[in-house]
């Protein structure tokens, strides 16, 4: 099958061409027929299915043999992602796949110049991509007009059910036409995101190319049950894997990250952080150089990792387990892309057994064990010695401080206290007798 016979057109099938795809993926092949036809959509499909073109090359196709003009600060498509990575991927692939047809391009989304933004919009503008907040700033600001929107795209809805988007999302689609197409997709689909998909859509059509909850087939998977106090020694040892190419590590916190970053260094290995916290400019840098190669291990949240669109990177590392089980399959997703293998590592601490059960129950799969490495102990050891003697002190991860009761605060005086009211805090009030019978006993025995 080629993409031809699908019925996508001839400036389409060249633009296609020139990036070197010939022959359509199974959501593709499934989506773009039901698409050119007009029709709702709901799409089940992982990372690195290609889902970005199944719904970008017909929503281009149908835009440009419609022909419309575009109104001043109005969009004719719009697309919602829930990260500026992934909003970012997705307008680079559209104008790729656009580029003899003619349409315009924007994004908008936090972290860039809102007068940027308006400039861009004010137009008008044919395919926008955007992260709800942003949008919904500049609608509120009377930049930009949703009411001409002929198709509306949710990509990875689970994302942001999970990032608490549900209230943007109503808001946004109130302020929609309700004659659009709108096409819908997930790599999960919890009772929630049903929910929310009959709400939106209107008889769609589901396509799913690989069954609900499931991980990626060519990913190698293996978990390696470790103190939390030791994760940081296994992971240097992972990494100084000379086979590894480019790793991903996760963490679940933005300071987690960070701390990770700075331990790996002193273990002599480099690596980036990405997450919330970054400027884009600084998660634009990161992402270049992990992409280049010029720093092979990039530490992100699952926020921030959305939108990683990185050939070649041929390991996962877990170094906490998601709390949120549907996390794992995006976690893993960001390996074994465009046909190749990939290896997914996850470190399990003995507070994170509950993780690991709910993410086997949700994959209906039980993840390889992988023992420690031979002789663990003692390779421990000495690279928490070798850390020590290259940054003077050991940065030790924050599960590795000594944990002793808060010291009580100290009390604070509101004002300036009279000489009187030092006596009656001393003494008591003359005749007056305090808690238990004693005179003044109230606030001398408090301070007792």
């Amino acid at each position: 099958m080629s993409f031809q016979t699908l019925g996508l057109s001839e400036p389409l099938v060249r633009a296609l061409e020139a990036k070197g795809y010939t022959t359509p993926t199974p959501i593709q092949a499934q989506s773009i027929p039901i698409l050119l036809e007009g029709g709702d959509l709901l799409g089940i499909a992982q990372t690195g299915t290609g889902k970005t073109a199944a719904f970008v090359l017909p929503s281009i196709q149908r835009l440009a043999e419609s022909a419309k003009r575009v109104l001043p600060t109005h969009c004719r498509m719009l697309v919602l992602a829930p990260t500026r990575e992934l909003a970012s991927q997705i307008a680079d692939n559209a104008r790729g796949y656009g580029k003899f047809s003619k349409l315009s391009v924007a994004t908008v989304f936090g972290g860039t110049s809102l007068n940027k933004n308006r400039q861009d919009l004010s137009r008008g503008v044919d395919i926008l991509v955007a992260t709800p907040g942003r949008l919904i700033d500049l609608v509120e600001q009377g930049f930009l007009n949703l009411s001409t929107i002929e198709i509306l795209v949710l990509d990875e809805a689970d994302q942001m059910l999970d990032l608490g988007f549900i209230h943007a999302l109503r808001r946004i689609v109130k302020m929609l036409p309700r004659r659009r197409q709108t096409l819908f997709f997930s790599a999960t689909m919890p009772p929630s995101i049903r929910e929310l998909a009959d709400q939106f859509l209107h008889q769609p059509k589901t396509v799913s190319v690989v069954p609900q909850s499931t991980t990626a087939e060519r990913v190698d998977q293996c978990v390696t049950f470790v103190n939390q106090t030791e994760k940081q020694a296994l992971l240097t040892l992972v990494l100084q894997d000379p086979t590894i190419d480019r790793a991903l590590v996760f963490t679940r916190t933005k300071h987690g990250a960070d701390r990770v970053v700075k331990l790996l260094a002193g273990n002599g290995i480099a690596a980036n952080a990405i997450h919330g916290n970054k400027s884009q400019a600084q998660r634009e840098r990161a992402l270049g150089q992990f992409k280049s190669g010029e720093v092979r291990i990039l530490v992100a949240t699952d926020i921030a990792a959305r939108g990683i669109d990185v050939s070649g990177v041929s390991h996962v590392v877990n170094f906490e387990l998601p709390n949120v089980p549907e996390q794992y399959v995006h976690r893993i997703g960001r390996t074994a892309r465009a046909g190749a293998s990939g290896m997914a590592i996850a470190f399990c601490a003995e507070d994170e057994r509950p993780y690991l059960r709910d993410i086997e129950k949700l994959t209906r799969q039980k993840v390889p064990v992988q023992p420690l490495p031979d002789d663990f102990t003692k390779k421990a050891a000495a690279i928490k010695s070798a850390r020590v003697a290259a940054v003077g002190a050991d940065p030790a991860p924050r599960e590795d401080r000594p944990r002793g009761p808060r010291p009580l605060p100290k009390p604070r005086a509101t004002h300036a206290p009279s000489p009187l009211g030092q006596q009656a805090r001393h003494r008591g009030r003359p005749g007056q007798r305090g808690r238990g019978g004693r005179p003044g006993g109230g606030r001398q025995q408090a301070g007792a």
